[in-house]
């Protein structure tokens, strides 16, 4: 069974938490929320969440991490150097490193991001280092994966999913996923 370590400090995006711990549960892959300094974190929109486990050495042997956004969440992330250390050693053996919203700055604080094409939320590209920065709502280079903002959450986890070799089409199907992107592009070949 896959293992994944979903990083949070206070101050994190819950919707960018939480949505990729759903999807990655729901197919089966033991999911922890990390707390980086307490079990109790309270999100950017004052939610207080319990964690699953603290920071701590077993993490390594995870299978990847999710870096969520959220302000000061995701400057609280790319300030411990715990959190670069772990981001770094992923990265360097090919496992999954992925972060949404104004999480990749914790991505080009670990100079991972050099060459690589990746998006993140609007105002935070210039922080990106070198990155081939894409207005797109996820992306995927590698072992990297990001994404753009709360909205892209779904399409995120999907994507890390993927990455970890799962087929998503029963669980998009199943979320009805597909129903509301097919609506929407419908309306939009209306206007």
């Amino acid at each position: 069974m896959k293992k994944i370590a979903v990083l949070c400090k206070e101050g994190f995006e819950e919707i960018e938490a939480l949505t990729p711990v759903d999807i990655l549960r729901r197919a089966g892959v033991h999911v922890d929320l990390v707390g980086m300094d307490q079990k109790e974190v309270t999100s950017s929109h004052q939610i207080t969440i319990k964690m699953d486990c603290l920071f701590n050495e077993n993490l390594y042997q995870y299978d990847g991490i999710v870096i969520p956004g959220g302000l000061p969440g995701a400057t609280n992330l790319r300030d411990d150097d715990r959190v670069i250390e772990i981001v770094k050693d992923f990265y360097e053996k090919g496992k999954l490193v992925s972060a949404i919203c104004a999480g990749p700055i914790v991505l080009a604080k670990a100079d991972i991001l050099n060459g690589k094409v990746c998006t993140c939320s609007p105002g935070f590209e210039d922080q990106l280092n070198g990155a081939n920065y894409q207005e797109a709502i996820v992306q995927r280079d590698g072992n990297v994966i990001t994404g753009k903002g709360p909205a892209a959450a779904l399409e995120f986890g999907y994507t890390i999913l993927e990455m970890l070799d799962y087929d998503t089409s029963n669980l998009r199907q199943g979320m009805q996923y597909n129903y509301l992107i097919n609506v929407e592009a419908r309306k939009a070949s209306k206007r």
